[in-house]
Order: structure tokens, then sequence, then C-alpha cells
């Protein structure tokens, strides 16, 4: 997202991207290089019900609001919460339209059973930073809701991680401004990537410079 030619927001999915492959999220946010597999299909189905933008639901002392869109002008990224959910809280802050204090915790959807790792916990921080950001609060914990157990299961914000997105975010932008998109040794994580097809095989039939070298002497 361009706001101006000097001032560029990165994508806050991105991140999750990154953690994964430097080289996948070169691909896909600097090259515009996408496919689908079975994951990202599974991962669309679970978020339609998430991905209502600007629904309000009331639920007694909670406000939820989904596909709430949120950015950082500090760090130059832009995105989407899955669900926002806002706790009435004398300690909280004010939101428009809705009387009262409130309280906010991201919360992120994801497939299948709870398996937290470090991608998913700095991309529900980079959400935490944006909406602290924005609102001009503090927030101390977010949540990940795993699809398979229907459960909720409470992450901690921790100024350890917001460290990490500030320095990882920096690195995508440093990536973005040279247009650069790096080479990785390939393993069997690779087999998970939704561009599989299109990474591994330009990879492989990269020639090293000994083979090459020996591919002129034999001509």
């Amino acid at each position: 997202m361009v706001n101006n030619e000097e001032e560029i927001y990165l994508m806050l999915s991105g991140i999750q991207h990154f953690q994964f492959c430097r080289r996948q999220w070169a691909l896909i946010h600097i090259e515009q290089q996408w496919e689908e597999n079975v994951r990202t299909i599974e991962g669309q189905y679970l978020h339609r019900k998430a991905d209502k933008p600007f629904i309000r639901e009331k639920r007694g002392n909670k406000l939820i609001v989904r596909a709430m869109p949120v950015k950082s002008n500090e760090l130059k990224i832009t995105g989407v919460c899955d669900v926002v959910e806002f706790v009435k809280d004398n300690n909280g802050v004010e939101i428009v339209g809705a009387e009262g204090k409130y309280v906010a915790y991201p919360i992120e959807y994801k497939r299948g059973k709870p398996k937290i790792n470090d991608s998913d916990v700095l991309q529900l921080t980079a959400q935490a930073m944006c909406l602290e950001e924005m609102l001009l609060c503090s927030i101390n914990v977010g949540y990940m809701f795993y699809n398979e157990i229907k459960r909720r299961v409470e992450v901690p914000i921790t100024l350890e991680d917001k460290n990490k997105v500030r320095s990882i975010v920096s690195e995508m932008h440093d990536y973005y401004r040279r247009k650069y998109t790096p080479k990785v040794k390939t393993g069997s994580f690779c087999k998970n990537c939704s561009l599989y097809n299109i990474c591994v095989p330009n990879l492989m039939n990269k020639r090293t410079v000994k083979s090459y070298i020996e591919g002129k002497i034999k001509e």
C-alpha cells in the first residue's frame, strides 16, 4: 500500500510470511506472485465468518468488531485484525459510538489445533501495536482462536516481542526498498509453501559457478 512516493506501508500479514521464509515474502509482496494450496484455501474458509468488516456485535459488556482495519505510522504497516474484542473496563479507553470505556484484545483465527509459533505471536503482537497506536492504549494480551478445538488461547504481548516486530518490519522495508528477493536453502518445510511450484524449481535450476565453468570447458 503506497500513500505517496516517499511513504510506503507494508502489509501486516507479511510478517508471518517473512518469518516462515524471507524468499516467500519477497515473491508475494515484491514480485506479486501467489498460488493456492490446501492450507491457504482452508485458511480462507475459516476467515469468512471473521472477515465481515465494520460489523459490531454487542454481547453483554463486550463489543466485538470483525475485520477491523488497523495501521501503524511508526512501523508503516497496515492490515486487518480478524476480530477485536472490546471489554468494558473503567481503566480502558473511549470507543467512538459506544458508551463507557473499553480494553481492547486482538483475536487471530487459526486452523487446526493449538500450536503457537513465533510467526503467529509476532503477527498478533503487531496487531496489538497498531491498536495501541490508534487507540492510545496499552495491550498486554491477545488471543489465538483455534478452529479445530473451538477455543481461544491467551498470548502475552511482551516488550521483547514488540522489539522483534520492529526489527523484522525494518528488514522488510529494507528488502522492499531494494526490491530484493533473497535466495534460501531449501528444506522439508518448502512442501508446505503455497509457492512451492514457483519457487523451488526456479532455485534448483540455478547453475553453480563450478558447473558453469565446467560446461564452458566441455564446449
